[in-house]
C-alpha cells in the first residue's frame, strides 16, 4: 500500500471561478497536484452560490477543497506580473474567463506557452472560443435550456424543467479533468503540451450524445426505452419502478394482482407495452395507491422487481447501505463544523480532516505562495499594502 499520489509534483495555476473549472482543479488537487487558486480580492463568485458562511458555502467547499488561495487584482500591472510569474512555473493552467480576457492579462495560451513550451492549458467557457455565441453570458440553466436537456425533463403538464442542481457545470468539470489527465499522459510520452477548449455547451451535448442521436434517428419522436417504468404515487409518498424485461413485467403484474395483464395481447411483448403505454400505465398506477412506499419496496424487492423509494438527501445520508460502503465521510471543517463529504470514485476514502478536505479562505495562502515564487518579504508587504494582493485575516 502506497501513500503516493499520481499528480504529486504537478503545479496548477487555477484561474477558474464558479463550479466547472473549480471541479476539475479540485480533482487534480485530490490526486496530488499543487493547485494554486488565483482569485480576485473579493473572491471567486462561486463562494456565494447559496447560503454563505463567511466566505464559504457548500459549493465552494465541495469544489475547492485541497487547494491553496492567493488573492490578486489582475486589473493592476503588478497583479498581472505576479500572475504571469506563477503561470510560467505551472505545468497546467486552467481558466474560466470569457474569450479574450486572459489575453488582456498577458495570460492566454500563446503568451503562457512562450514562457513554458510544454504547458497544458484548458479554457472553460459557456459556448467555446469560436462562433456567434462565444461572448454570451452563460449560467448552468442557460445551457440546460440551449442543449436540449430541459426538453426531455418535463413536468406533468409538459412544461420543460431545469434539473435542480448545477448539473452542466459539474459534468463539464469531469470532462475537463479527463481531458487534462489525458494531456498529461501525452506530455509524458511525447513531451508536448496542449490547448484544450472545454465549453459547457459541448459538455452538455456530449453527456446527451445518445439522446441526440436517438432524436435524429427517430425523426424527433424517440420511443421510450421500455414500459412500465417511472415514478409511482403510493399511499404515502412515491416509488420508482423499472420492469425492463419480460420477466420483470410478469413479476410486477403478479405483485400488483394484475395477472390477467401478463398474457393480455395488448401487453404481452415489449413492443406492445411501449405501443400501448397510455392504456397500461394508468392501470398500474392505480394499484400503487393501495399500499405505502415501504410496503411496496419490500414486496417488489422480494419478487425481483427493480425499485427504489424516492429519497431525500437525509434518507441517503442515513441509509444503511451508504454507511456500509463508506459512501459519505463526516468531516470537521474549520469554521463550519461537521460536514458530509461524498467519497469520490477512484480516490481513497476520506479518513478524517486534513488539507484535502479544507477549502481555503480568500487569499489564505497569499504570502506563502508569493514567497515560494521568489518574492521577498518587502515585495510581499508592498503588494499587500498597495492592494495588488490580498490576504485572509482570521
Amino acid at each position: 500500500m502506497t501513500n503516493r499520489k499520481p499528480l504529486d509534483g504537478i503545479k496548477v495555476f487555477d484561474a477558474t471561478q464558479g463550479v466547472a473549472g473549480p471541479h476539475a482543479t479540485m480533482l487534480l488537487a485530490q490526486h496530488g497536484a499543487n493547485v494554486i487558486k488565483v482569485e480576485p480580492l473579493d473572491g471567486d463568485w462561486g463562494r456565494g452560490l447559496g447560503k454563505m458562511y463567511g466566505d464559504l458555502c457548500a459549493h465552494a467547499v465541495t469544489f475547492n477543497r485541497g487547494k491553496r488561495s492567493i488573492a490578486l487584482d489582475l486589473k493592476t500591472e503588478d497583479g498581472r506580473k505576479v500572475a504571469q510569474k506563477l503561470a510560467s512555473d505551472a505545468d497546467i493552467v486552467v481558466e474560466s474567463f470569457r474569450p479574450g480576457v486572459m489575453s488582456r492579462f498577458g495570460l492566454d495560451y500563446d503568451q503562457v506557452k512562450a514562457m513554458r513550451d510544454d504547458v497544458i492549458y484548458l479554457s472553460v467557457t459557456g459556448f467555446g472560443q469560436q462562433g456567434p455565441n462565444r461572448d454570451l453570458p452563460v449560467t448552468d440553466s442557460v445551457i440546460q435550456a440551449f442543449s436540449g436537456l430541459m426538453s426531455i425533463n418535463r413536468d406533468g403538464e409538459g412544461t420543460p424543467q431545469r434539473i435542480g442542481m448545477i448539473a452542466i457545470d459539474v459534468m463539464t468539470g469531469l470532462y475537463a479533468y479527463q481531458a487534462i489527465s489525458s494531456a498529461l499522459i501525452a506530455r509524458m510520452r511525447y513531451g508536448e503540451g496542449a490547448y484544450i477548449d472545454c465549453s459547457l455547451m459541448q459538455s452538455a451535448a456530449a453527456f446527451q450524445s445518445a439522446k441526440v442521436m436517438e432524436y435524429f434517428m427517430e425523426d424527433g419522436a424517440p420511443q421510450v426505452l421500455y414500459v412500465p417504468v417511472g415514478t409511482m404515487k403510493t399511499a404515502d409518498s412515491y416509488i420508482n419502478i423499472t420492469a425492463m424485461r419480460d420477466r420483470h413485467y410478469v413479476s410486477l403484474c403478479q405483485v400488483l394482482g394484475l395477472e390477467p395483464l401478463i398474457d393480455d395481447p395488448r401487453f404481452d411483448t415489449r413492443d406492445k407495452r411501449i405501443e400501448n403505454e397510455g392504456v397500461l400505465m394508468p392501470m398500474i398506477r392505480a394499484e400503487f395507491l393501495k399500499k405505502t412506499t415501504a410496503e411496496w419496496c419490500e414486496i417488489l424487492t422480494e419478487e425481483g422487481v427493480m425499485n427504489a423509494a424516492i429519497s431525500t438527501y437525509d434518507d441517503y445520508l442515513n441509509d444503511e447501505h451508504v454507511k456500509a460502503v463508506n459512501g459519505v465521510a463526516w468531516v470537521e471543517h474549520e469554521g463550519l463544523g461537521r460536514l458530509p463529504m461524498v467519497n469520490i470514485p477512484g480516490l481513497p476514502a476520506i479518513d478524517g480532516a486534513d488539507e484535502m478536505t479544507e477549502c481555503a479562505h480568500i487569499g489564505q495562502h497569499t504570502s506563502a505562495i508569493l514567497g515560494e515564487a521568489g518574492f521577498s518579504a518587502d515585495d510581499i508587504a508592498s503588494l499587500l499594502t498597495s492592494n495588488v494582493a490580498g490576504e485572509y485575516k482570521a
